[in-house]
């Protein structure tokens, strides 16, 4: 299959976020500010991408051939919980700000369900490599671009006197992804995996 297609596909048509629901925790707790969800997106992205490149291969050329297929779910959690280690000690060493901006959220990246989902995913379905690749760099991109959409509609939303109080915050927050989502939805069946 076309890489770009594959690329277009998990950013776009078939979003993790907005159209399978993963990662709903990040999505809806870093959303508050936009220099907050660009980190936390690119965060995402790289131990997303990461996490399929060095998964992918180990469960193709180790667990499948010494028939251990059915460890895949705690070595995956590793190797996620060891990219995620990776980018907290970055952070916290070069961009302070970020790192005390993201607190708790950082350290579930290791749970979160969305990279975890793609890893297995990307071994589930037929994907070579690079699909695999391109296609956990798509679900990164449309993590980020759905966060980030989310976080420009809340700083919008936080500083407007027309919106009633009651709907202010996460009430608005919900019915914003809600939108998002139907919107994305609507692009449904244009590429297929």
């Amino acid at each position: 299959m076309n890489p770009f297609m594959v690329l277009i596909g998990a950013a776009l048509v078939n979003n993790y976020v907005l159209t399978q629901f993963l990662g709903m925790c990040p999505f809806f707790g870093v959303s508050n500010k936009t220099e907050t969800a660009l980190g936390m997106g690119f965060a995402v992205l790289f131990v997303m991408t990461l996490a399929s490149a060095i998964t992918h291969p180990f469960y193709h050329y180790i667990l499948v051939p010494l028939n251990a297929g059915y460890l895949q779910t705690v070595v995956f959690i590793l190797i996620i919980a060891s990219l995620v280690q990776f980018v907290e000690m970055f952070l916290k060493k070069s961009f302070r700000a970020l790192y005390a901006s993201l607190g708790i959220f950082l350290p579930m990246i290791t749970t979160n369900c969305a990279i975890f989902g793609v890893t297995l995913i990307n071994v589930k379905d037929p994907h070579s490599f690079t699909e695999a690749v391109v296609n956990s760099a798509g679900a990164g991109i449309g993590f980020l671009l759905a966060l980030l959409l989310l976080a420009g509609v809340r700083e919008k939303s936080d500083n407007n006197p027309d919106i009633p109080e009651i709907f202010k915050g996460f009430p608005l927050a919900l019915f914003s992804a809600g939108l998002m989502s139907i919107a994305l939805m609507g692009f449904q069946g244009l590429i297929k995996f």
